[in-house]
């Protein structure tokens, strides 16, 4: 009866274990408890897109296995500065990584949070340059607001968002400059002026018409005691 006790329990942690992999702890818990439906709305958080510049020219001619490993290296780099940040992974999508902050626990520091995972990232993929004399670049686009986030599929989950901020987001990379992160009006007013960013002027965005962006700077010199607050 023990033995059986110990197996139920190995595959109760493995279970755990699996579903901690694709859902954030509180989500993952909720659904354990027998909510069948998860779909919440958040007020206020920060939605990042990045995305490799001239990818899939780069991988044209590479073994599958050496883009693979190149992805999960770059982006497991992502992943433990977001961890270290606080801030949830949502998916990748190809040669795309896109995150939030602010849920499902909320953080009313998401947008200086968020700029910290911007400057980690670009300092990421500048590290990856040097490891493995490459060229890469990536474009980074930021914006803030209302969202909502929830659990989809029965047989495989996925816990995504949407919303007018995710788009607006998502244009923000777009539109961008390689190697440079751009964000929206209500990132930078978000932001409050404790780092520094550079009026780049109205772009047309599809479905919004005509909007502020601007350009985050990397100070870190200048902003550290700041920065060691927000972290």
């Amino acid at each position: 009866m023990d033995n059986q006790r110990r197996v139920i329990e190995a595959k109760n942690l493995e279970n755990t274990r699996l579903l901690l992999n694709i859902l954030p702890e509180p989500i993952a818990e909720r659904l354990k408890s027998g909510e069948a439906q998860i779909a919440d709305t958040f007020s206020s958080v920060s939605v990042i897109f990045t995305d490799l510049v001239g990818f899939t020219k780069w991988s044209k001619d590479r073994p599958p296995m050496e883009v693979l490993s190149m992805l999960d290296d770059l982006f497991g780099s992502f992943d433990a500065v977001a961890k270290r940040l606080s801030v949830e992974k949502i998916k990748t999508i190809g040669d795309a990584y896109m995150a939030v902050c602010g849920l499902p626990v909320p953080n009313e520091n998401h947008a200086k949070v968020m700029a910290e995972l911007s400057f980690g990232i670009l300092q990421c993929l500048e590290d990856f340059n040097r490891r493995n004399q490459t060229e890469l670049r990536m474009r980074i686009g930021i914006h803030c607001g209302p969202v909502v986030a929830g659990v989809i599929g029965t047989s495989k989950f996925t816990y995504d968002l949407w919303g007018e901020t995710v788009n607006m987001a998502s244009r923000m990379e777009s539109t961008g400059l390689p190697n440079h992160i751009q964000v929206s009006q209500a990132f930078h007013e978000a932001l409050e002026g404790e780092y520094q960013t550079t009026y780049r002027g109205e772009i047309e965005v599809k479905g919004a018409g005509m909007v502020n962006t601007y350009l985050l700077e990397d100070q870190r010199a200048e902003s550290h005691q700041t920065r060691e607050a927000v972290v």
